[in-house]
């Protein structure tokens, strides 16, 4: 076993930036009042890392350019599709009209383990506000609540990290869904 040189990495990262465009993953992201830029920066990346779709930015959500978001995100904010809404509610009524799987990133009494919980595709992710969480207005709007199962004394991740782990559990379900068809 050997480490990739830069130079292999770098050649790596081209090849996939031709195919980038064209294989987009049918999945969504949903900022809601996410306060640290650090945390949207670290979303950046993982929504690149999956070829997202789209990632949605709202309310107090602070959108690019800016160096805290780069500094975490490592270029990654050009490379995945975005846009910023004052308003969460607009981008989510839109999805779900469209076919959409609304699905928040949220304990409630409703939330399923993320590990086990019935996704279809299209979906669309939620998280909300480091402390606060998802928007009451936001789960109204939703199909389904996830939740990551805490044996600790903390009741939850940091968002970015949080986010991380359930879009790749939603992208090993997805993968299944296309190795069967």
């Amino acid at each position: 076993m050997r480490k990739l040189a830069f130079q292999e990495l770098q050649a790596l990262s081209i090849k996939r930036r031709n195919r980038h465009k064209q294989e987009k993953t049918p999945f969504y992201g949903l900022l809601d009042d996410i306060r640290s830029l650090h945390n949207v920066g670290s979303i950046f990346r993982t929504a690149d890392a999956v070829n997202m779709q789209h990632l949605y930015i709202c309310g107090i959500t602070g959108a690019p350019p800016r160096n805290e978001i780069r500094k975490t995100s490592l270029g990654a904010e050009e490379a995945v599709d975005w846009s910023y809404h004052a308003d969460a509610l607009t981008p989510v009524r839109e999805l779900h009209q469209q076919g959409c799987q609304i699905v928040a990133l949220e304990q409630t009494d409703e939330s399923v383990d993320y590990r086990v919980a019935p996704y279809r595709f299209p979906l669309c992710l939620i998280i909300g506000h480091e402390y606060n969480g998802v928007n009451e207005a936001l789960l109204t709007e939703t199909d389904l609540a996830i939740q990551i199962p805490m044996l600790g004394v903390k009741q939850s991740l940091n968002v970015a990290v949080a986010f991380g782990v359930a879009i790749y559990e939603i992208y090993t379900k997805w993968q299944l869904t296309q190795n069967t068809t």
